[in-house]
């Protein structure tokens, strides 16, 4: 029995106490949740050091960080590293990437090294494994070929697998009437359309659906159905192409959850901030009240170098309307491959926005850690600051660097006139007793 197929018969396993625990939240409601498909626990029966992570409607906004070599640059040390600075910065979750190097070691130092939710697109090492190990072409796949990928990344212990089912040649023929700017931006989507074009053939993972549910069943893990007509631009945002891939994963999720299979839905991608709030009810309304992980959205396309920045816009309301697990994007984006730096800054800017929207949705907790940081302010507990805030290294280095005294007096924004130091006077004579 699977968990949604136990959550389904009213029974509360371990897994469910434990990431409810998590939550601070009844592990009934838990079960509720993920009974009717608004939540989701990520864990995969063989990541045995990895804590179960809930991500759906009424929980904590999650972040994820991803990572992952590419055929420029195949150091496992370096991508190690930045899996641990993004532990280290509170992500919840990784995901590898890899495209380059030996992906089947990347991909087990990660699972091995960290005790952290972990993600993958096994269709990227399907690809390469293809072009670099058997010398033929990505389009030259065959459909065993795209399944073994599958079950190399469950059979390693992957939490969530992006599946990039909704592309079908339908979809294409909307795209091409719509006459987009960037076409497909999404890798994944690009390997499967153009197999689709050279083998006249329908998507393997959508024509095959039931074979794949079959395959991801003994391991338990999260189908996180991609979109692989995310819109690269903000010109392309909330197309026909876009909608058409969104109706046909709700009708996937339904198709999955009636087979035990618990699903996430993967959103775009560069949308306006007019239209955010719109992608999001939409795709809760299409999808079945199914989990939304996004990437970003990034509000504007003119800031490379920035893009944590946009992103982090859009991600705040993205999370305010309901979406519920944020996918970093570092100052890289759209520039290189990102760097260890890049990583805890991307981390930190998702977990920003990841919090804002939490106070706006009323998750238990949320706003009591502003409050407290208020106090802290008023009070000039420095130590209370540092301990409350997201980044407290950052924080407690830009202090030191000022060259005050770490624990006591103002800032060197307002010295002697800080209005918290003034305020604090008047209320000490106003107490102290003549």
């Amino acid at each position: 029995m699977t968990l949604l197929e136990m959550a389904r018969a009213g029974q509360i396993n371990d897994l469910m106490r434990q990431a409810a625990s998590t939550e601070n939240i009844d592990p009934e409601l838990l079960r509720q949740k993920i009974a009717d498909g608004t939540a989701v626990i990520c864990r995969n029966v063989k990541h045995t050091n990895a804590p179960p992570l809930a991500v759906g409607a009424g929980l904590r906004t999650k972040t994820n960080a991803n990572i992952g070599t590419s055929q420029d640059d195949t150091s496992i040390d370096k991508e190690l590293d930045k899996a641990k600075v993004a532990v280290a910065a509170g992500a919840d979750a990784i995901m590898d990437l890899s495209t380059g190097g030996p992906i089947d070691e990347i991909r087990a130092a990660i699972a091995n090294q960290t005790n952290i939710c972990l993600g993958s697109v096994p269709l990227y090492q399907a690809a390469c494994d293809a072009v670099l190990k058997q010398g033929k072409p990505i389009v030259d796949m065959t459909v065993d070929d795209i399944f073994a990928g599958v079950i190399k990344h469950l059979e390693d212990g992957v939490d969530f697998i992006t599946v990039h089912c909704g592309v079908t040649r339908d979809t294409v023929a909307r795209m091409e009437q719509e006459g987009r700017i960037m076409e497909v931006v999404s890798r994944g989507g690009s390997f499967t359309v153009e197999w689709m074009l050279y083998n006249n053939a329908e998507n393997p993972l959508y024509e095959h659906f039931d074979r794949l549910l079959e395959i991801v069943r003994p391991y338990d893990a999260v189908l996180s159905l991609g979109d692989g007509f995310r819109p690269g631009c903000l010109a392309d945002a909330t197309d026909r192409a876009q909608i058409h891939e969104l109706l046909l994963l709700g009708e996937l999720t339904q198709r999955a959850q009636d087979a035990g299979i618990q699903v996430m839905i993967e959103g775009p991608g560069h949308v306006p901030l007019n239209q955010i709030e719109a992608n999001i009810k939409l795709q809760k309304r299409l999808c079945h009240g199914a989990p939304f992980y996004v990437l970003g959205p990034l509000v504007t396309d003119i800031a490379p170098g920035y893009d944590h920045i946009t992103s982090a816009i859009g991600g705040t309301i993205a999370a305010a309307a309901g979406a519920d697990f944020l996918c970093y994007v570092t100052p890289s984006e759209h520039l290189r491959l990102p760097t260890i730096e890049d990583v805890h800054e991307g981390v930190m800017a998702a977990r920003i926005a990841a919090h804002a929207a939490d106070i706006v949705k009323g998750v238990p907790g949320a706003i009591e850690k502003d409050h407290a940081m208020a106090r802290c302010r008023k009070n000039l507990d420095w130590k209370g600051q540092f301990k409350l805030a997201i980044d407290p290294e950052k924080a407690r280095r830009l202090r030191a660097e000022s060259g005050v005294d770490e624990e006591h007096g103002a800032c060197t924004m307002c010295g002697a006139l800080c209005a918290y130091k003034v305020m604090n006077e008047r209320h000490d004579k106003e107490t102290t007793p003549s």
